[in-house]
């Protein structure tokens, strides 16, 4: 150890906050510039998470706090259970289900009101990468939707999350609006959707 000398501490600076990952987002994207310049990379991004078992109200400041509009929903070991939306938390989900249960909504819980995993329909990294702007517009539209999450395959091949696509994100890019609310093709789409 005598080739090494120890290196001069310092003192810690006063209101000091700390490094974290950052994505550049390019401010303005065309139509047809390449998906990738859209995607939030959770490879260079930290994604924000929250646990099923939190109330709704603590998604809600989480959400206001990083500025963010989609949580992952994971356990203990981080894994996935789904997502939950600003859309859910501040929608009538949280309302219903407290009423349903006869419970304050304060006592609401993520898990009550997230998507699950099993009902989410997500991108192929592979093909989102030799995408368009475009195409994802057009695919959250078909889809209904204002997020859809990327995936990807980790060092031991299995699927993992590796992105998060918002409609808000892309429109704010491209300095358009874009609407992504389903459109009734049938009268029996209409029907259904008074049904509910």
């Amino acid at each position: 150890m005598r080739d090494y000398q120890a290196i001069k501490p310092m003192a810690l600076d006063a209101d000091i906050g700390y490094a974290q990952p950052t994505q550049s987002v390019l401010e303005h994207v065309r139509i047809d510039s390449p998906a990738l310049d859209v995607m939030t990379d959770l490879t260079r991004v930290a994604a924000v998470i929250i646990l099923p078992g939190d109330p709704v109200d603590e998604a809600h400041r989480r959400m206001i706090q990083r500025g963010v509009r989609l949580l992952l929903v994971v356990d203990q070991n981080r894994l996935v259970h789904g997502i939950v939306t600003a859309n859910d938390v501040l929608g009538e989900k949280p309302v219903k289900t407290a009423v349903q249960r006869g419970i304050p909504r304060s006592e609401v819980q993520v898990r009550d009101i997230m998507t699950p995993r099993a009902a989410l329909e997500v991108l192929d990294m592979a093909v989102v990468s030799t995408s368009t702007v475009g195409h994802l517009v057009a695919t959250l539209k078909a889809a209904g939707r204002q997020h859809t999450l990327v995936v990807d395959r980790d060092a031991k091949g299995r699927q993992r999350i590796r992105g998060v696509l918002s409609a808000t994100q892309i429109a704010r890019q491209l300095g358009i609006t874009i609407s992504t609310e389903l459109v009734a093709r049938t009268f029996a789409d209409i029907e259904a959707s008074l049904g509910h």
